[in-house]
């Protein structure tokens, strides 16, 4: 279980995640531990991980082939970074998961977000790759202003109205700080501390 926020307006981007992994031993019994679910990937693009804690080193990984690959924009990143995490989420799900159907505890999903000077009329992009077919196999697909993992329908409809209504960004990630710790607070599979970016064409502000 994991907690992403992501909401984009033409001000620029706001993204938040929570820290607290849970998962089951080899012996059966319940760990939790903290992982690092917000990477940046460059000066202009976030990558958000959730679910199983191996995306944290999967991103880590992606992190230095981007470096290495000197991208910066959204619009470089993206394409190059779903094929990367495919065959990387290939890669685990090979050596964690043998049997069908797929254990939830193995799946693991990303919303990729950053800025581009390219584009004018879509400065800001969010994308989300997950297993859309229910295989061990990752897909991709751009989403639009507002997007959670878990969906919260409540949520997104509230901010997908300040994002159309293309209010401060500070107000936005004021709702969103409200949201994560209501979350905290009723469910024990998520926890802090949290971690909260903005992006717009100035690059990267981790709050």
């Amino acid at each position: 279980m994991s907690q992403l926020i992501a909401c984009k307006n033409n001000n620029g981007i706001v993204l938040a995640v929570d820290s607290r992994s849970v998962g089951v031993d080899i012996s059966g019994e319940l760990i939790e531990s903290e992982i690092e679910r917000l990477h940046a990937l460059s000066k202009n693009t976030v990558i958000l991980c959730g679910g199983a804690s191996a995306g944290e080193e999967i991103c880590r990984s992606l992190k230095e082939f981007v470096h290495n690959e000197n991208l910066i924009h959204i619009d470089e990143v993206y394409p190059a970074a779903l094929p990367f995490l495919a065959s990387a989420y290939e890669r685990f799900m090979a050596k964690n998961c043998r049997f069908q159907p797929l254990d939830p505890t193995h799946q693991i999903h990303f919303i990729l977000a950053g800025y581009t000077p390219h584009n004018p009329d879509h400065r800001h992009q969010m994308y989300l790759m997950w297993t859309k077919r229910k295989l061990p196999q990752l897909d991709g697909e751009q989403i639009g202003n507002v997007f959670t993992v878990p969906r919260s329908i409540r949520l997104e409809h509230r901010l997908n109205t300040m994002a159309q209504e293309n209010q401060p960004l500070d107000r936005i990630i004021s709702v969103v700080r409200e949201r994560m710790e209501q979350q905290a607070a009723q469910d024990d599979e998520v926890g802090g501390p949290f971690h909260y970016a903005l992006i717009t064409a100035e690059g990267i502000q981790r709050l």
